[in-house]
């Protein structure tokens, strides 16, 4: 993030403040709860993420990532050769389709 980019935010956090923005915020005085799963996520997507999943909207991304680790965990449990096949079959249509959202949402934000 550039220098001028950074004072900017601090800017406007601080005038936020002043007027009383910051006011009761949920949250407010608590530390920050642990979110391990966005550990491997930029910053910026993990916090949209989050938004709208306080708004009650679920990305397709997050739903294929969701469905991705159910069938991994079937895949998992199964033993028959068959039913194996038809599983990794499936988890490979799923990871092709998370892979395409993931970059259509990397070029809508560029």
């Amino acid at each position: 993030m550039t220098r001028g980019l950074r004072e900017l935010i601090e800017r406007q956090i601080q005038r936020a403040r002043l007027e009383g923005q910051l006011d009761r915020l949920e949250g407010e005085g608590k530390p920050l709860p642990d979110r391990p799963e966005d550990t491997f996520v930029d910053t910026g997507d993990a916090v949209g993420f989050r938004m709208m999943a306080q708004a009650g909207v679920v990305p397709e991304e997050i739903e294929i990532k969701q469905a991705l680790a159910e069938q991994r965990a079937q895949l998992a449990r199964l033993t028959d050769p068959v039913a194996r096949k038809d599983a990794m079959a499936e988890l490979a249509r799923l990871e092709l389709r998370y892979n395409i959202a993931r970059e259509a949402r990397q070029r809508f934000m560029r």
